[in-house]
């Protein structure tokens, strides 16, 4: 072999681990590979070599692929979430006393408690990423302890604590408030949030410094599994009063089973000491008040009466009054936390939405049926709302004048709300008479006043002295174009007329159209015109009535007599007769209705009597059954889950999901940001293989993968830009976990009646956090140290100031809560109420958690004192 004398090589040593030959600088492949600074940081990056790279440069690249990672997360978290919404789906059916003896009511519910949902797989899938940041850190440090996961435990309980919570106070609508109905269920968990942090600080500064042995480790995971069970006894009410009645058969009604109304907590506390027995509503009256899908069901008699419901509307088509049912039905049932956070994510990532996207017309629609009071769905919209409006509308539809009149009055009527001063416009439409030749134009605005119920305009008739066939045109009422006299107005049914100029001075004949009239049952107002002929000269009457056959009034329609008046010029007159649809099928029935008796001259035409036949809708079933499709087609695609691999790679492949129609910019620029995450997630297995389990522990190990290398691009990314570990857990690694839950939160907080959704379950994802987050690495590790003999390490320093600092801020934000649920002032509800103290109690919460974010920050660094 040669050697360095024989080669004549002069070899130096350089800096570090660089070598100079012959006066030429050579660097190690060990430098080059790992000496650069920061580069021992992380558990599998850097991929390759970035020795040569600006460090400015290197941090920038880390901080995007350090958001685009989020991304990725938040998506594979969606998968998660849809395979876990599978796992608890699972329902069983319970039957309930109907007002039918030989027929009782079935409906399902869900075998996963809610509160045992939300505090196992449920918390589990919106921690998932801290939790397995965690666990990944201590198996990747050797079974020792770092700061970035512990960190983002507490980091990320900080910021759902303290920013979630101000967002929800805000965000809640002017006047209105949100409370937490599930008060002791709340409460366990907010014990368990403060017991958790304050075992985590006498663990680290206390009973064993800077150690955590195995009993601790096991007590801490232990704290987990009892959680849950104080949790769910305080959902089932184990743990109060015994009621009077027994309970055991209302609780295997799930969301159906006897609720507690809201109490005041001194009369919560009266509860539970045995003083005091708690407010109930049975599980009837909560059936009853829901009208057309209960809990959330499709159902053939739900869906009838909420197409009634929808025609009012004209103008509609089936397919929107499908999505229009969807929408109800998804309003209807009752939500997660994770539904709401799969929303949020699929918002963020320009994915398919988990509700109905409306078009303006169908949100006018939609707004409409929901502006009745009675909640929880809509009651019954009229066509025209007397108790709220003026109704106004022509006096007849039609009207018919000699061409020599010259002028004449049509009276414009007035009903409903008669307290106020409203306005409308008046105006002439062409038809076969042309403006200015056959008649003169009218375009005006005519005032009612207070109390006044009629107001007459002169129309005027051109006479040309020419021969003329008859000819015709309109009269149309329309409300004006201001926002402000258009308040409290609203057109009558008749808010068009048409007006026939003729060549007669007689009183005429009033007869019907036709001998026989064919309607459908499902029709409800059957109209029937009388027709006034050979005259229309002054004011004439004429009585009906109707004559049962075959069709039976009260059974079929609502019969009965009345009047006809037509005033002078009036040619035609409707007579309206109710139909009854009892939705069954039956033979066709008739009844007739004939007309006698009239007064002013006028005498009876040929027809006088005519037959109205009610025929069974033979497509009913079919309409009934295209419509059933169309809304279950609509609920399949708002789904949380996939049940087939081409479903889930085509939404994959789609901005919002396909639903091109409705999607926004926004949506496509982060369906493109996205699309390669997406892409490859979509190959996960569909929740609907196995019950979900084999999607769920896929997806769960896509999340640990991908949390693997969040947790080295933030280590890289804070050693890069001098942050400490425990400060980029606490700031970039912690929003960046918690920022879907924040949209979640907020969505929940608007639309749910109740608190539960939106804070109600910060507290218990803040302990699982721990319980899990800590509590599993924590034993492992300590197990592991065990078995070698040596001390698993933990040291307090940042770790400890932080448990301490957020403890204590964490007392202080549910003392807040709890006070804005006692005291007037604020509404006496956790979320919304007044504006000014709303929006006190949000800056207050946010403050909290600048105070921590900072404290932590300055004590990371020494401002404070170093904690041993």
């Amino acid at each position: 072999m040669a050697t360095n004398a024989s080669l004549d090589l002069d070899i130096q040593d350089g800096a570090g681990d660089s070598y100079i030959i012959n006066n030429n600088s050579y660097v190690s492949a060990k430098e080059v590979y790992g000496g650069y600074r920061c580069a021992d940081r992380g558990l599998l990056l850097p991929f390759i070599s970035e020795y040569t790279w600006p460090e400015e440069v290197r941090a920038l690249l880390y901080l995007v692929g350090l958001l685009y990672c989020f991304l990725g997360v938040a998506i594979i978290a969606d998968i998660f979430m849809g395979s876990i919404e599978k796992i608890t789906s699972k329902t069983r059916k319970v039957y309930l006393t109907s007002e039918k003896e030989d027929e009782p009511e079935v409906i399902e519910v869900r075998i996963w408690s809610d509160a045992v949902a939300n505090l196992t797989l449920m918390a589990l899938g919106s921690s998932a990423p801290e939790i397995l940041l965690s666990i990944i850190e201590v198996i990747g440090n050797g079974f020792n302890s770092g700061e970035l996961g512990p960190g983002t435990i507490v980091g990320s309980a900080a910021f759902n604590l303290f920013v979630i919570s101000a967002v929800c106070v805000i965000s809640i609508p002017e006047g209105e408030t949100r409370r937490i109905k599930d008060i002791k269920v709340f409460a366990v968990t907010a014990v368990f949030s403060i017991v958790a942090y304050l075992w985590l600080l006498i663990m680290l500064v206390s009973v064993s410094v800077n150690e955590v042995e195995v009993w601790e480790a096991v007590v801490t995971f232990l704290l987990f599994p009892s959680l849950v069970i104080l949790a769910w006894l305080a959902e089932k009410n184990f743990c109060g009063v015994p009621n009077k009645t027994d309970t055991s058969k209302q609780i295997e009604l799930g969301n159906f089973q006897p609720a507690m109304e809201a109490e005041a907590p001194c009369e919560c506390c009266l509860v539970w000491m045995g003083v005091k027995e708690p407010r109930r509503v049975t599980a009837d009256k909560f059936l009853k008040e829901r009208q057309y899908f209960r809990d959330g069901r499709l159902d053939r008699d739900g869906l009838v009466a909420f197409i009634k419901e929808v025609k009012n509307y004209p103008g509609l088509t089936d397919e929107d009054a499908a999505v229009l049912a969807a929408s109800k039905l998804v309003e209807s049932q009752s939500h997660s936390r994770m539904w709401y956070r799969v929303g949020a994510v699929r918002s963020m990532t320009g994915g398919r939405k988990t509700q109905p996207q409306l078009s303006y017309k169908l949100k006018e629609v939609y707004s409409a049926m929901n502006e009745h009071p009675e909640a929880p769905t809509v009651g019954e919209v009229p066509k025209v709302m007397p108790h709220k409006n003026a109704i106004i509308d022509f006096h007849a539809a039609t009207a018919a004048v000699m061409e020599n009149i010259g002028k004449f009055p049509v009276a414009i009527c007035r009903s409903g709300k008669l307290d106020s001063r409203v306005s409308i416009r008046v105006e002439t439409i062409d038809g076969t008479a042309t403006e200015g030749q056959d008649y003169i134009p009218i375009n005006e605005v005519i005032t009612f006043e207070s109390g006044e119920t009629e107001k007459i305009i002169e129309v005027e008739i051109i006479n040309d002295n020419q021969w003329e066939p008859d000819e015709e045109f309109f009269l149309k009422l329309s409300l004006l174009v201001d926002s402000e006299k258009r308040k409290g107005v609203q057109l009558g049914r008749i808010s068009i007329m048409e007006i026939t100029i003729l060549n007669d001075d007689e009183p005429g004949m009033v007869m019907f159209q036709k001998r026989g009239f064919l309607v459908k049952e499902s029709i409800g107002n059957a109209v029937i015109p009388v027709v006034r002929k050979n005259g229309a000269d002054g004011e004439i009457t004429v009585k009906w009535r109707t004559i049962d056959k075959s069709a039976v009034s009260g059974r079929d329609f609502e019969g009965g007599e009345g009047i006809l008046i037509f005033k002078h010029t009036e040619i035609e007159q409707n007579i309206e007769i109710p139909i009854i649809d009892d939705m069954t099928p039956e033979k066709d029935e008739h009844f007739e209705i004939e007309l006698y008796n009239p007064e002013g001259g006028a005498k009876l035409g040929q027809i006088s009597r005519t037959a109205v036949t009610i025929t069974n809708d033979d497509d009913f079933n079919n309409v009934l059954s295209n419509m059933m499709m169309m809304t279950n087609a609509n609920l399949d695609a708002l789904q949380v889950h996939h049940d087939t691999y081409v479903s889930q790679i085509k939404d994959a492949l789609n901005v919002n999901g396909g639903d091109i129609e409705n999607a926004t910019g926004m949506d496509y620029v982060l369906h493109f940001l996205t699309f390669g995450w997406k892409i490859i997630f979509s190959l996960v297995p569909p929740p609907s293989i196995l019950g979900g389990w084999l999607c769920f522990f896929v997806s769960l190990g896509a999340i640990g993968v991908l949390t693997a290398i969040i947790g080295d691009l933030a280590s890289i990314f804070g050693c890069l830009v001098g942050l400490e570990d425990s400060v980029t857990a606490i700031t970039f690694v912690a929003l960046g976990t918690s920022l879907p839950d924040t949209f979640a939160s907020k969505t929940a907080a608007v639309q749910e009646k109740f608190a539960d959704n939106a804070v109600g379950n910060v507290t218990g994802s803040n302990s699982v956090n721990v319980f899990l987050g800590l509590g599993l690495p924590w034993l492992i590790a300590s197990i592991y140290h065990a078995v070698k003999g040596t001390p698993f390490v933990v040291k307090a320093g940042s770790l400890g100031f932080s448990v301490g600092l957020f403890t204590g801020l964490c007392v202080v934000t549910i003392g807040l809560l709890m006070c804005r649920r006692v005291f007037g002032v604020f509404g006496k509800a956790e979320l919304g109420g007044p504006t000014i103290p709303k929006y006190i109690s949000g800056f207050a919460m946010i403050c909290l958690w600048l105070i921590y974010v900072l404290c932590a920050s300055f004590q990371a660094y020494g401002h404070f004192g170093k904690v041993k």
